[in-house]
């Protein structure tokens, strides 16, 4: 089964069509929402930003997508 949100999704794609998705960002310390530049960077940008790694990638994208 595909995922509906993928790690090459922009931040603001993301909100768009999920908008519960923001608590989930938010308890990785993701607080792109409010951010310039989260508009157009896609979640996998976002999160190596931060210093997570390919690993934690997956973890977001995952528990995104079972809140989807």
């Amino acid at each position: 089964m595909a995922q509906a949100i993928t790690k090459d999704m922009t931040f603001g794609e993301l909100i768009q069509r999920f908008p519960k998705a923001a608590p989930v960002l938010g308890k990785y310390g993701l607080h792109c929402i409010g951010c310039h530049i989260g508009v157009m960077e896609t979640i996998e940008q976002g999160v190596k930003a931060h210093g997570m790694d390919d690993d934690t990638v997956v973890k977001i994208i995952n528990e995104l997508n079972e809140h989807a």
